[in-house]
């Protein structure tokens, strides 16, 4: 029964154990579903199974009905038209990463994002090339074509690797981005804005940076062209005006100013009528082929070649395209789908790889671009697609004057948010250390030892901290706080009431085969002795009282044992006899002519270790599951606790618990069920009534009522128990609440 009063309530009701509440409240026993049954339900065929799966393998069913064509289409059309047109630059820049024909770029920003479009469930990343990526495909080109001549099969069929990506997404290899914390993709795009900008100043400054991706290959760096550096610092520097204009009055322009566009026409105009590259030796695009190549089939020998470079690209590029679809999910309020992610990626990879394309995830960049010039859903990159479309059939050899120094300073000028993450990091180590770390290992490794292998030492290290934090869990000793049923960590407060001969420890962690160890010296150590010691004691102790009895040095009087001569020290060695293991057993006084009280005088020559207890309540709300090993020891540490006459409590085990304890043995003559409690205050209850420690000026008897039921008023911090046991301030003696 709850009964609210103004700003606290009263509660009445039983002292409830495990076995007992279940049993008064009539508990189901339910069939939980096993792996076999999990499967079934998997494949199971059904009709709204089929649209289910049908929804998720096609998002565009889902999002293009609800477009909301007045508000939006304007925003889609201008962020479309920017997007295309930095997808035609980049697409530019990074074939040449890649060691392929400039124009091959062009095919790797086109056809992928038709099928984005379709399968895709990020309404905001740009998808075609990515540098870093083309630095790890042009690794693979540079090993396969050594001397650096990526005819046309080549170059289609490196775009076959990355076929890896679909398999992994029909496998729902999605799961792995479970692994991608916050912190990890934080840092994880923002060492790949490094490496974007290492890859630009390769056009920027005409350094011969190597076209492929490995460990400390980042710092690489010789010789520059003055024009090209002059030209790259004068287009960034416009680029960051204009965009922090367009951020700072957003609300006033009708829309962001294009200033990819006027950039890319001044520049392309300027290089062509002052004859830059005869000049000053800079670096242009060259002419582009135009139109579509008949579309080729991948060659089997080329795949079986770079399999592992294949799986590798496609972690890469997943976790790449996924960080940043995270990213701005966040930001706007929508959920993604891993797996199905996967599945986009792979779909346009193979589509575009047909047509001599390379492999391609999103640019940071880019999609920096589609965000920010108002970009809401997938029809901005239709209409990036159709910009692309126009410069591959059409206009194409109007960029061939064009710097690639501008290119390089075009996408640079998009990777100011993901740069800016570093502020991240004085936060995350003020609010928790764990995740700071991560953040500056992820960062680190990714920078250093490259996306790939630094993406695999980012989670190998994430998982770590994990197991740090699991296999130290915070440990802690409880008291009664407010003389109400609310208890916490005996150090954080004043007013506590611990009841007498009561230790109550709670572990805030899943316990398993990491931290059993851990996890019995933290509880050894709040008890202040060791259970197992004070047994083996207990039993040399009664070893020497039957000797001493039988050489009559011993003599039992109504007062106790009366030692009648002068005792000898013996060695433990020479007591134990080598049957150490006897020591272990419970105390067995049977034989014996009295009961030895062990917080009694000794006689002379026998010391054994007090021991102030008489129960411990283990909180087991926070941990979450016990693994077999763990059960073990826990099941061993328990026996040594209840042989040296100490009741055990568990309190609070999530459901389940109990179930999953008696499937695997746990449970027998010393180690019991009945020991397990709905909560901590239960147990104590429980203790007391069970000792009856009428004397303690701590605890009060009631005069009538049932001896199992109790009261809880919680109101300016009082407690009463209705007809039991009350936990009552010394100074302040309350009486009992009758319910009503």
């Amino acid at each position: 029964m709850v009964e609210p009063v103004g700003n606290h309530y009263v509660v009445a009701r039983r002292v409830y154990s495990e076995n007992s509440f279940d049993e008064e409240h009539e508990k189901l026993h339910r069939y939980h579903k096993n792996f076999w049954d999990h499967l079934k339900l998997y494949f199971r065929c059904s009709p709204q199974r089929i649209k289910k799966v049908s929804l998720r393998m096609f998002p565009i069913v889902s999002w293009l009905p609800a477009y909301r064509f007045r508000e939006w289409i304007l925003s889609d059309i201008v962020s479309g038209i920017n997007t295309g047109l930095v997808s035609v630059l980049q697409g530019l820049a990074f074939a040449l990463l890649v060691n392929v024909p400039p124009g091959y770029g062009l095919y790797a920003a086109f056809f992928p994002v038709l099928v984005y479009f379709i399968f895709g469930t990020s309404r905001h990343i740009s998808v075609g090339p990515f540098p870093v990526l083309s630095l790890m495909v042009g690794g693979v080109v540079t090993r396969l074509v050594p001397d650096g001549a990526a005819g046309n099969g080549t170059a289609a069929n490196t775009s076959a690797i990355d076929e890896q990506r679909l398999l992994l997404g029909l496998l729902q290899f999605g799961f792995i981005v479970i692994y991608l914390s916050h912190s990890l993709i934080s840092g994880f795009t923002t060492a790949a804005a490094i490496h974007v900008l290492v890859s630009q100043i390769k056009f920027m400054l005409q350094l011969p940076v190597p076209g492929f991706n490995k460990p400390f290959g980042i710092i690489y760096i010789t010789d520059t062209n003055i024009a090209d550096l002059v030209t790259s610092l004068l287009v960034l520097l416009i680029v960051f005006v204009v965009k922090e204009i367009n951020d700072r009055y957003k609300a006033k322009l009708p829309a962001p100013i294009p200033i990819e566009l006027i950039v890319t026409v001044l520049a392309a105009l300027i290089s062509h009528f002052a004859k830059f590259e005869e000049k000053f030796k800079v670096a242009v695009v060259g002419k582009l082929e135009e139109g579509f190549q008949a579309p080729v089939a991948p060659d089997a020998g080329i795949i079986q070649n770079c399999v592992g470079d294949g799986i590798s690209i496609a972690i890469v590029g997943f976790a790449v395209g996924f960080s940043v679809a995270k990213v701005y999910s966040i930001k706007h309020d929508y959920p993604i789908d891993g797996n199905q992610e996967l599945i986009a990626f792979g779909l346009g990879n193979i589509l575009g790889g047909s047509f001599k394309g390379f492999a391609s995830s999103t640019a940071l960049s880019r999609s920096g671009v589609q965000e920010s010039t108002g970009g809401k859903t997938q029809i901005a990159g239709i209409v990036s697609a159709i910009i692309v479309l126009i410069v591959i059939l059409a206009i194409g050899f109007l960029l061939a004057p064009l710097q690639k120094s501008v290119l390089a300073s075009l996408a640079l000028g998009n990777l100011k948010g993901m740069l800016m993450q570093f502020r991240e990091v004085g936060v995350l180590w003020r609010k928790d250390k764990y995740d700071c770390m991560i953040w500056v290992v992820t960062f680190l490794a990714a920078v250093f030892l490259g996306l790939d292998i630094g993406l695999a030492t980012a989670v190998a290290f994430e998982l770590l901290t994990v197991v740090i934090r699991s296999q130290i869990p915070s440990c802690t000793t409880l008291a009664n706080v407010g003389r109400s049923n609310i208890y916490r960590n005996r150090k954080d407060y004043n007013d506590i009431y611990e009841p007498e001969g009561v230790k109550i420890f709670k572990c805030s962690s899943p316990i398993f085969f990491a931290n059993i160890e851990f996890f019995k010296e933290k509880l050894i150590s709040a008890v202040g002795f060791n259970p197992l010691r004070v047994l083996r004691k207990r039993n040399k102790a009664l070893r020497k009282i039957r000797k001493m009895l039988k050489k009559g040095e011993l003599q039992v009087t109504p007062k106790g044992l009366i030692c009648m001569a002068h005792h000898t020290q013996e060695s433990d060695d020479e007591l134990d006899n080598n049957r150490m293991e006897e020591l272990d057993q419970p105390t067995d006084m049977a034989d014996l002519p009295i009961q030895i009280n062990w917080d009694a005088e000794l006689p002379p020559g026998i010391v054994v270790p007090r021991v102030d207890i008489h129960s411990i309540v283990l909180d087991f709300s926070a941990v979450s599951f016990l693994d077999f090993s763990a059960m073990r020891v826990l099941q061993k540490t328990l026996k040594e606790f209840v042989r040296i006459d100490i009741d055990i409590y568990i309190a609070g085990a999530h459901e389940g618990f109990l179930e999953k304890l008696e499937r695997c043995a746990f449970f027998d003559e010393e180690i019991k069920p009945s020991m397990f409690f709905l909560t901590i205050h239960d147990a104590v209850l429980h203790i007391l009534l069970k000792k009856d420690i009428a004397s303690s000026p701590k605890l009060k008897l009631a005069e009538k009522g049932s001896s199992n039921n109790y009261v809880i008023t919680t109101s300016n911090g009082q407690h009463s128990r209705e007809s039991t046991v009350s936990l009552l301030p010394p100074p302040v003696p309350l009486q009992p609440q009758v319910p009503k």
